[in-house]
């Protein structure tokens, strides 16, 4: 059984021993097949990693300027804890993360965004060493385009479920949701699995054909 006391163990063995697909892999066995966010969400750079808990955020379009610019936003920012992760629906006609956002959920001790639609600001939230994830940049702001609505509630991603309090992994091959009730059998079999591909590859690598490499260890 894998052990671990805390988040901050679990995530620092996500960090040094797996990798999404392996995780998706797992969750496709326990029938959660909608498990990914998007794929056009990516890391600002090919070296980010995300683990922690999600801190979902609701955005909503709006169209020009409103009783409250960006509703919630600054609220949703100053809420976030440590080893959380900032999860957003986000928007298509805007930026909705940024330098400040950064700097913000940074100091907050947050460990990620990860955002459903465009940032900005990129040399600045470069700078900060902070893992981004996103559909790209685009300079355009969000003040009289859209609002956080709600935060710390359910949301949906093109069809992917994000509660308060999941697991949230992203690497440079995408952004994986773990429901928190399948998340230690995730992690232990994830684990698992790992182990046995570095097996597999490496009787590959010696000679074995992978077809006798599945017959034997049943992992390709």
């Amino acid at each position: 059984m894998l052990m671990y006391q805390n988040d901050e163990e679990l995530f620092r063995i996500i960090r040094e021993q797996l990798y999404t697909p392996v995780m998706g892999d797992i969750l496709d066995q326990l029938g959660c097949y909608h498990q990914f966010l998007p794929r056009e969400i990516q890391p600002m750079t090919l070296d980010m990693k995300v683990v922690g808990r999600a801190m979902p955020v609701l955005f909503c379009d709006v169209y020009g300027e409103q009783p409250k610019p960006f509703g919630y936003m600054t609220e949703s920012l100053d809420d976030l804890q440590p080893g959380e992760v900032f999860v957003a629906t986000g928007s298509q006609s805007c930026a909705v993360w940024g330098e400040i956002m950064t700097a913000t959920a940074r100091m907050r001790g947050a460990v990620g965004a990860v955002v459903n639609g465009p940032h900005r600001d990129t040399p600045r939230v470069l700078e900060q060493n902070w893992p981004v994830f996103s559909r790209g940049r685009f300079a355009q702001d969000s003040r009289v385009r859209t609002i956080v609505q709600a935060y710390r509630v359910p949301i949906e991603i093109e069809g992917v479920w994000v509660a308060p309090g999941d697991l949230v992994f992203g690497d440079l091959d995408g952004v994986v949701v773990v429901p928190r009730k399948h998340e230690r059998h995730v992690i232990e079999r994830a684990v698992e699995k790992a182990n046995a591909e570095n097996v597999v590859r490496k009787a590959i690598e010696n000679g074995m054909s992978a077809t006798e490499a599945f017959k034997k260890y049943g992992v390709l």
